[in-house]
């Protein structure tokens, strides 16, 4: 069931609100970016995101293919959410559960967590070693 969150960057520039399921799949990866800053993503449909304040604050960062929107809190380097713009899904957002504001360490537990082993382009497999991400 959709809940709606909200979160922020680390000095607050940067705001978000999210309608997120946390009792669906979230994600950890192995790629050089995700595996460099412990990006711990939940799926949001483009419908259910929300930037609230900080656009002008965001820095765009793309590699590779080009084709992921790796975006930053220019003033304190937060990750709250990027965008994947080719999907299984489609375009979607992948909210950083670390930068939810109102969700708890014990519903944060309880959230599924598939491994995916992007360093190889291996997106359905999950790597052979994951225990550290």
């Amino acid at each position: 069931m959709l809940k709606t969150y909200h979160g922020s960057c680390h000095c607050g520039a940067v705001t978000f609100e999210a309608d997120l399921d946390l009792t669906q799949t979230s994600y950890r990866c192995n790629c050089s970016i995700c595996r460099r800053n412990r990006f711990w993503p939940a799926v949001a449909k483009p419908e259910n995101f929300r930037l609230l304040t900080g656009e002008a604050d965001l820095t765009l960062y793309v590699f590779n293919t080009k084709k992921n929107h790796h975006l930053f809190c220019k003033h304190c380097g937060v990750r709250c959410f990027g965008i994947g713009n080719e999907t299984p899904m489609g375009t979607m957002y992948g909210v950083n559960l670390g930068c939810l504001d109102d969700v708890t360490d014990e519903e944060l537990s309880r959230v599924p967590i598939t491994y995916v082993d992007g360093r190889e382009d291996r997106w359905q497999a999950a790597p052979e070693f994951f225990t550290h991400l």
